[in-house]
This record gives structure tokens, sequence and C-alpha cells, in this order.
């Protein structure tokens, strides 16, 4: 899978929470403001790439994301890993570990995880960075 610029990924985030949009609606959505050329040139790009999918419904194009958010996800973290980690997941993870402040629960979870346990009911996606690759933003 080829990875992401950063307004593709900006693409793909509102496909994925919306579902099928017309540019209109992407535009719209856009977090910063966008001109249409720009917008249709990450379109046909991620068209092309074969992340999206385009149906004419009238007169107006439709997209919608083919790849699904856990397997670019997959992707860049694989990506990362290679270039930040020699390819070591083990350095990513304690490299985070020390970076972030981890409450003590947190810190808890992670070495349940360690040990092949389940995950406790309040954690995993969405407590603090979700699979999809959603980020917790820096204080």
């Amino acid at each position: 899978m080829s990875k992401f610029t950063p307004g593709e990924m900006k693409v793909m985030r509102l496909l994925w929470e919306h579902g099928e949009l017309k540019p209109v609606e992407l535009q719209e959505r856009f977090p910063e403001p966008i001109k249409n050329p720009a917008l249709r040139s990450y379109l046909t790009t991620l068209v092309d790439k074969g992340h999206v999918t385009r149906r004419l419904v009238g007169k107006a194009y439709h997209y919608k994301a083919v790849t699904r958010p856990r397997s670019a996800f997959r992707t860049m973290l694989g990506e990362l890993v290679d270039t930040y980690c020699g390819g070591s997941v083990r350095d990513l993870v304690m490299n985070l570990i020390k970076s972030e402040k981890l409450s003590e629960q947190e810190l808890l979870e992670l070495k349940r995880l360690a040990e092949g346990k389940e995950p406790t009911p309040s954690s995993g996606p969405g407590t603090r960075a979700s699979s999809t690759g959603t980020r917790r933003r820096r204080k």
C-alpha cells in the first residue's frame, strides 16, 4: 500500500468518518480552507492509488474510501518502525513509554497486554489513541 501525503490523509479521515461524499461536502468539512482544484487533485491521486472509488450520481461524483483505517494504520506504523526504530517494535514501544506521561493505570494496562491478558473494558480504542490512528494532542 502506498503511503498518504498529509493532504490525502485529511481526505481519507473525512471519508472514513462520514462515508461517501461529494467534493463539495469534502470541501465544507475539510479542516482548513482548500481550493477545489487542490481537493480534486487529492481525490484523483487517491483514486489512482486505489484507496478511493468514485461513482457518478446525476452530474456529481461521489467518493468512498476503499482502504480501511486499520489497514492504513498498520502500514504507516510499519513504516514508522522501519524508519525510526530500525525495524524494532520493542524500540518503538520503549520510546513511547519513555516520552509519554502515562498514568499508573495505563502502565498497568500495558503490563496486562504484555502478559497476554485481555484489556480491561475501560481501555482499548478511543481511550487514549484509537487503532485507526487517531492521535492524542500533546500539551
